[in-house]
């Protein structure tokens, strides 16, 4: 939706004019390409996108597929009465167990039966990788049908921050993702988005999470974040994810009692997907993978640019924080000499500000860098122009930390390997 008081005529800056005002030191413009594999392709040769789930099998139902009344009519069906289902979901939401043996309230004689039952195997860690300050983790997981995802634990002053996988794989085809490269396999559960969450937890309280203050403050005890920026693109699994975020909320014993404000929700851009979250009545924070202003470079940067351009994508995200009045995050990889030129920076302050003012806050993110490839971050002194412009428009805007370059968990690395 654009704001009454733009034309969005307006809002264009022709990069080729932008371009005159580039300092002649600057090097060329480096075009999007892939190293080491080949984008799928459609028909026309453009970049083929994956919006909807092959017709795979799904994972059995889980008790936490399951909302707390279907969880109880669940166990009538078995012979037990309602109460149960709400014992059971503590054990699982509050204390992080599917082991029968700890659940001492349940009726011996049924309880091997209830966990089969409630708590088919889901995820299976096969792989934990630590960074050396220990304040990092990066899970593989290995799904009910084989396919492999991953999740990222990050501890911080106070809080704990995990980074949840919605998809196997990404249909989005994006040339900088590790996650894109193989295409979409399937959809995730709700319950298996969950469960990420859960076992996550279960770390936590078992120590496994360090790097602890010595300061006097506060640790968070379990995760208080989440952020829907592993592998997949949320909002094309939109009824499994917001099933899950809804139990993420929820207060025990239906769900894990998480503030709504602590749940960023990523989309590379999926503009009728991003109208319908604003509606969803659940103020989570809201972040558009922007990566670049003009359509020009967007749409070999993003291919889902070829749907709903740039202006589209940004009227989407005001309008979310106009029903919400939450402030919505621009994510935007900072690339060598590809997304970094400070005329962008002056075209992306000026088509956020035509929106309004207070609506938005900028995160620059440095790309993790490969030696010798195009992909690789902005110099330092590159990225500070960048940022210095945006502000000096009055962006608010901040160089966001990433963490777990070391384990080859930060931002767009996620590729599932053994």
């Amino acid at each position: 939706m654009t704001s009454p008081q733009n034309n969005p005529s307006t809002l264009a800056v022709s990069p080729a004019a932008a371009t005159k005002t580039r300092p002649a030191s600057r090097p060329a413009q480096v075009k999007p390409a892939t190293e080491g594999w080949k984008q799928a392709t459609g028909p026309a040769g453009r970049p083929l996108l994956q919006f909807k789930s092959p017709r795979v099998s799904q994972p059995p139902t889980h008790l936490a597929d399951m909302t707390l009344p279907e969880r109880e009519a669940k166990f009538k069906e078995m012979g037990l009465p309602a109460f149960r289902a709400k014992q059971l979901s503590v054990h699982y939401f509050t204390h992080y167990t599917t082991d029968p043996e700890r659940m001492s309230d349940l009726p011996k004689d049924r309880r091997a039966e209830i966990t089969e039952t409630m708590f088919p195997k889901l995820l299976t860690e096969v792989k934990r990788l630590t960074t050396d300050n220990g304040d990092t983790i990066k899970f593989l997981w290995r799904l009910f049908d084989g396919s492999l995802v991953e999740s990222v634990l990050m501890r911080y002053p106070g809080r704990v921050t995990l980074c949840v996988s919605s998809q196997c794989g990404c249909g989005m085809n994006c040339p900088f993702c590790a996650t894109g490269q193989a295409g979409l396999t399937r959809n995730m559960s709700t319950a298996e988005i969950l469960d990420q969450i859960v076992q996550a937890n279960r770390v936590i309280a078992e120590g496994g999470l360090g790097n602890l203050r010595r300061d006097g403050g506060h640790d968070a005890e379990r995760v208080t974040n989440i952020v829907f920026m592993g592998m997949g693109e949320p909002l094309a699994n939109y009824k499994r994810v917001m099933n899950a975020v809804h139990r993420m909320v929820a207060e025990a014993p239906e769900g894990l009692g998480m503030s709504a404000r602590g749940i960023t929700i990523s989309t590379v851009g999926l503009v009728p997907a991003i109208n319908k979250l604003a509606q969803e009545g659940v103020a989570v924070t809201f972040a558009l993978s922007l990566h670049a202003p003009d359509d020009e470079l967007r749409d070999d940067l993003i291919p889902v640019n070829d749907k709903w351009k740039v202006d589209a994508a940004l009227d989407a995200a005001y309008n979310y924080y106009q029903v919400t009045g939450r402030r919505v995050s621009i994510e935007y990889a900072l690339i060598k000499d590809m997304n970094d030129h400070p005329w962008r920076a002056e075209l992306l302050a000026k088509k956020l500000n035509q929106r309004g003012r207070g609506w938005v806050h900028v995160n620059p993110i440095p790309l993790n860098p490969t030696p010798g490839s195009i992909w690789t971050s902005s110099e330092p002194h590159v990225m500070q122009e960048f940022i210095d412009t945006l502000i000096a428009h009055g962006v608010p805007t901040t160089l966001r930390d990433t963490r777990g370059k070391e384990i080859d968990g930060a931002c767009g690395q996620l590729a599932a390997a053994e």
